[in-house]
């Protein structure tokens, strides 16, 4: 007659009892999502830096691109803005950490209301964030693709940039947009940039206060500037205006740069956005009571550590990105 065996636990195996580091369910979870997506953003940050240093003498220089600060236009106020979204996105993080700490002290009114500041400032980052993709998308001073795919700038005799906008000659030419509507649904084109080539060099012609700035750095970490003779011998192989950046190509240099710009930062923002519809939700139960009927801010917690990683993310995007 076999025996019978059985065995016993003294309480959950997970849930209440023989907790991996005292840590529950939910958390080891997001602990494990938070490890993964930082090996994923590791990647990204690992590929840019490569890339970066592979074409480091012809890289933008991030004091010069990002420039625009909001209703101060056409003052020149590098990184500003930057360091500004920066402090917001890190404060929103305090102000998560007190609703934990109101949590564990079951004080659901101070809960909500650090919670509500956290969304602002979530919401605020994420505004700020597609406001400086505009300006980076419209661009500010316009450039030239030579047939050898370098950006040509223009800048005074102080080294100052000069929009192409500021001496550009306005030649009687008309140029249409090919488009499908106009039965051209077969051909493609880059989008038609406001000045033709011509009119910009005429207008550089007609101007000889205006040299030509190369994207190659020198060893001061100055972009090389040419002399007048240069300059116009180099306009001989200009190909297109190219105004603002995109996938394909940009005014600030290489198009690696707005490539890893627009993925990492994008990326960056899809997390803050997702962080922030997850906060409202959580805030929205804590309005209603859930947490406080359970007697326990756990998911308040748990939205902590994401909102925690998402701005330490952040600050190595705006360390190696903007800074470095």
């Amino acid at each position: 007659m076999g025996a019978t065996v059985t065995t016993a636990t003294n309480g959950k195996t997970w849930d209440g009892g023989n907790e991996p580091m005292g840590a529950s369910y939910g958390k080891m979870m997001m602990w494990f999502f938070i490890v993964s997506d930082a090996l994923t953003f590791s990647g990204f940050i690992a590929a840019y830096g490569f890339s970066r240093f592979k074409f480091i003498e012809t890289w933008p220089i991030a004091d010069e691109v990002f420039t625009h600060f909001p209703f101060l236009h056409g003052v020149d106020a590098p990184m500003y803005y930057v360091a500004l979204m920066t402090f917001i996105l890190i404060f929103s993080s305090v102000t998560m950490v007190l609703a934990v700490d109101a949590g564990h002290k079951l004080q659901k009114q101070k809960v909500a209301v650090y919670m509500a500041l956290t969304i602002l400032g979530g919401l605020i980052f994420v505004g700020s964030q597609a406001w400086e993709w505009k300006n980076f998308i419209q661009g500010s001073h316009g450039a030239i693709e030579t047939k050898g795919g370098s950006m040509l700038q223009f800048v005074n005799r102080q080294g100052e940039r000069v929009a192409i906008a500021d001496f550009a000659k306005h030649l009687p030419k008309d140029r249409e947009q090919l488009d499908r509507k106009d039965g051209v649904w077969y051909m493609s084109e880059p989008t038609v940039s406001t000045y033709s080539v011509e009119e910009v060099v005429e207008g550089f012609k007609a101007n000889p206060d205006i040299l030509v700035r190369t994207e190659f750095i020198t060893k001061d970490k100055k972009k090389t500037v040419l002399s007048r003779e240069q300059s116009l011998d180099r306009l001989k192989d200009a190909k297109l205006v190219v105004e603002g950046a995109n996938m394909y190509r940009n005014e600030y240099g290489h198009k690696l740069f707005a490539n890893f710009f627009f993925f990492i930062t994008g990326f960056h923002g899809f997390h803050v956005f997702s962080g922030v519809i997850i906060n409202i939700i959580i805030f929205l139960n804590v309005i209603v009571g859930t947490y406080e009927k359970r007697r326990s801010y756990e998911m308040v917690e748990k939205v902590g550590l994401y909102w925690h990683f998402v701005d330490l993310v952040w600050v190595f995007v705006f360390t190696f990105f903007y800074l470095v």
